[in-house]
C-alpha cells in the first residue's frame, strides 16, 4: 500500500468547491426512478442517461470530483464507443465504485440488517483499478425504531465496513466508509444524534483495530437530523450545530475530509445543511458531498428519458452541482436558487 498516494487521491475527492456524485444506482433502484418519470429502465436508457451526466462539461470539470459508479456502469461505453469511466477522467474526475452486494437480514435481531459482499471482494477490487476506479464505496445502513439499533448491529456492520476498507487500502483504493442512519422514523433530532454517535465510534474502533490507514480513506456520514415523520423538524442552523459538534467528538483529524449523504433530504435542505456546516468556520477536515438523488432529481425530471431534453437535464445537473460547489465552501444562499429559476 503506497499511502501517500491514496491520501493523494482522498484530498482530491474532497478539494474545496467540488464533491461527489453518488450515480451507483442499483438496477432496482434506478428502475423506481424511471417509473416516476415515465422512463423504461434497459440497459441502454440507463447508459444514456448516466452518459448525459458525465458529459455535461460545465457540472463535471468544475464541481465534481469523483463519480461513484454501479457495477454495470463500470464496464459500459459511451454511444461513440469512448468506456463511460474516460468520459469521467477527461473532466477531470475520479472514476468510482460501489462495491457492497446490499442488505440482507441480521439474524436474531428483527428489522435489522447486515450489508454483504465481501467474499471475492479482494479479487474484484483488482479488476475495479484495472478498469480506472481509484476509490470504492460500501454502504451500512443503521434504521432507528422501537428497541433498534442494537448493539450487534452496530458492531457487524462497522466490522464489516473495517474490513472493506482494508481490502480497498491493500488493493490502492481509497475507500469511501458509509455508516448511514436512516431519516424515516418519527425520532428527533437529538436520538439521531446519539445513535449516529454510538456508530461513529465504533465505527473508528474497527478500523483501527483492522489497520486501516484513516489518511487514505473518507467517511460517508449523515447529518444529525429530525426522523422524517418528527412533528418537530430540526432548523437548518440546528443541524448545521449539532453535525459538525458530533464529527468533533467522533472522527479523528487525520482523515481528509467527510462527503455526506443526503439521505431523502429534498435537494435545497440537502445544500443548505452543508453550507451552514461550513459557515461555522475552520473545520480539521474538508465538508462535502455526495449526493445521488439531491444532484440528480431535477435533471432526472428535465431529461425523461427524451433526446431532445439533454441539454435541459444537463443544465439543472450544472445548477445542481454548482449550488453544492458554492455549500461546500460555505458561499451559497437561498437568493442564488431563485435566480436560476
Amino acid at each position: 500500500m503506497n499511502l501517500a498516494d491514496l491520501n493523494k487521491v482522498a484530498l482530491a475527492m474532497v478539494t474545496p468547491g467540488k464533491g461527489i456524485l453518488a450515480a451507483d444506482e442499483s438496477t432496482g433502484t434506478i428502475k423506481k426512478r424511471f417509473d416516476a418519470i415515465k422512463v423504461e429502465s434497459t440497459e441502454e436508457n440507463r447508459r444514456d442517461y448516466r452518459e448525459m451526466l458525465f458529459r455535461s462539461q460545465e457540472a463535471m470539470s468544475k464541481y465534481i470530483s469523483g463519480v461513484i459508479l454501479y457495477d454495470e456502469t463500470i464496464w459500459q461505453n459511451a454511444k461513440d464507443g469512448t468506456p463511460l469511466v474516460k468520459l469521467i477522467e477527461q473532466a477531470g474526475a475520479i472514476p468510482g465504485i460501489k462495491v457492497d452486494e446490499g442488505t440482507q437480514p441480521l439474524p436474531a435481531c428483527p428489522g435489522e440488517l447486515v450489508t454483504v459482499g465481501l467474499d471475492k471482494l479482494a479479487e474484484r477490487l483488482k479488476k475495479y483499478y484495472e478498469r480506472g476506479a481509484r476509490f470504492a464505496k460500501w454502504r451500512a445502513v443503521i434504521d432507528i425504531g422501537s428497541g433498534i439499533p442494537t448493539m450487534t448491529a452496530i458492531r457487524v456492520n462497522a466490522h464489516a465496513l473495517a474490513r472493506y476498507a482494508a481490502l480497498c487500502q491493500a488493493a490502492q483504493i481509497v475507500p469511501i466508509v458509509e455508516p448511514e442512519v436512516l431519516m424515516d422514523g418519527d425520532n428527533d433530532i437529538d436520538r439521531c444524534y446519539d445513535v449516529t454517535q454510538r456508530v461513529l465510534n465504533r465505527t473508528f474502533q474497527e478500523l483501527r483495530v483492522q489497520r486501516v490507514a484513516l489518511e487514505g480513506m473518507i467517511l460517508k456520514p449523515n447529518m444529525a437530523i429530525s426522523g422524517k415523520k418528527c412533528a418537530k423538524q430540526a432548523s437548518v442552523e440546528e443541524v448545521a450545530e449539532k453535525t459538525v459538534r458530533l464529527l468533533k467528538s467522533c472522527v479523528p483529524a487525520a482523515v481528509p475530509g467527510i462527503a455526506f449523504l443526503s439521505g431523502g433530504q429534498s435537494d435545497e435542505e440537502a445544500t443548505a445543511h452543508l453550507d451552514a456546516m461550513n459557515k461555522l468556520g475552520t473545520l480539521p477536515w474538508h465538508l462535502t458531498f455526495s449526493y445521488g438523488r439531491a444532484l440528480q432529481a431535477a435533471p432526472q425530471k428535465a431529461w425523461s428519458g427524451k433526446p431532445d431534453n439533454i441539454a435541459a437535464g444537463q443544465r439543472a445537473f450544472s445548477h445542481r452541482a454548482r449550488m453544492n460547489g458554492l455549500a461546500s465552501t460555505g458561499k451559497w444562499n437561498a437568493g442564488l436558487e431563485k435566480q436560476a429559476a
